[in-house]
């Protein structure tokens, strides 16, 4: 085992994950079927922030539970009650009130849990600030995929540009997929997790197209491997530094997920950690498996490469029969003969 890691290291352990494509072009059209179906069924659950409501945030007393904060909220007239732990509070969102209604909710809270009633906060929030908030994510997400598209296509070429937005649409539909399906809120914070996990993918594939446009722009017409072998060996070389990146990276999102919202209870970090989490596996998998295949689609569709494949193929063929011409035995009928037995079968 360490030998193997030494190797992996080294760069000495070359995996086809290109010639392995169409698993991962599989792979991932079934991830992307599931998270589309979970958007479909389920859609996104959207926080207060999004869909406008009521929040009210009281401590919580001993013996209390969500299923009895939200029978008691429920009691005051609110039709939509989702009650959640806030570190030592908890929170309970509710449809829009008004000022009578949210009131009301407070006394009754205040009443059952023998809190006093100034320290049973509340807020309402409007949709039009959810609306805004949307748009201007999706405006932030445009104008950030137009410039990359901008800044790859100069410093690398349009094909690996197209092959990174790809990749970076790919995360953003999966992650969005597992919210769907998890039930998790989508939050400001959700939306900023979002945006992250774009220039961490991001970062992933450019490490890996750099070298894969070092190794390739070494290839002449008397190359001995095709653009494909070179983008494959690019890949294995940079294997081990896109796994530590990730690894390291994955370890303290993995920490807030899950040590920070199961004993911390904190509602904002799990908003945001979850997307993180998620985004960066997948980020992961994406510029190793997504983006770099879809690279050389491309570039085989090139005459250039179309040619220099060719003349690797037909090398390798005159390569392979001269190898087996050597290796023939000897006829069986000449075999272990020599001009003193030959004397003897003329006789």
């Amino acid at each position: 085992m360490p030998g193997v890691i030494s190797r992996l290291y080294r760069g000495d352990i070359d995996i086809d994950f290109v010639g392995k494509r169409k698993t991962w072009y599989g792979l991932s059209a079934f991830l992307l079927a599931v998270s589309i179906l979970g958007l479909a069924l389920h859609g996104l659950n959207l926080g207060v922030e999004f869909r406008g409501g009521s929040v009210f945030d009281f401590a919580r007393t001993p013996g209390s539970s969500i299923e009895q904060v939200r029978e008691t909220v429920a009691e005051a007239g609110p039709h939509q009650v989702i009650v959640q732990q806030a570190g030592p509070n908890w929170r309970v969102t509710t449809e829009s009130l008004k000022a009578e209604e949210v009131t009301k909710v407070q006394q009754t809270v205040a009443q059952k849990y023998g809190v006093p009633e100034s320290q049973v906060s509340s807020q309402v929030i409007g949709a039009t600030w959810g609306g805004e908030v949307s748009q201007k994510a999706w405006i932030g997400l445009v104008v950030f995929m137009i410039a990359i598209m901008l800044y790859l296509s100069v410093a690398f070429e349009w094909r690996m540009a197209l092959a990174a937005i790809v990749a970076l649409m790919h995360d953003l539909v999966i992650t969005a997929g597992v919210y769907a399906w998890s039930g998790f809120e989508v939050t400001p914070a959700t939306m900023l997790g979002f945006l992250t996990i774009l220039g961490y993918s991001l970062y992933d594939a450019v490490v890996v197209f750099d070298m894969i446009k070092e190794v390739t722009g070494k290839l002449g017409t008397s190359a001995k491997m095709t653009y494909t072998q070179a983008a494959n060996n690019a890949l294995s070389h940079t294997l081990i530094r896109s796994l530590n990146t990730s690894l390291v990276a994955i370890l303290p999102v993995a920490a807030i997920l899950f040590i920070g919202t199961t004993l911390l209870g904190a509602g904002t970090l799990k908003d945001l950690s979850l997307a993180l989490f998620v985004g960066m596996v997948v980020g992961t998998y994406s510029s190793l498996c997504v983006a770099t295949p879809i690279l050389v689609t491309l570039k085989e569709r090139e005459p250039k490469w179309q040619a220099l494949a060719k003349r690797v193929h037909a090398k390798e063929v005159s390569t392979a029969k001269a190898s087996r011409t050597v290796k023939e035995p000897v006829s069986a009928g000449s075999q272990g003969t020599t001009p003193a037995d030959d004397k003897r079968k003329k006789r």
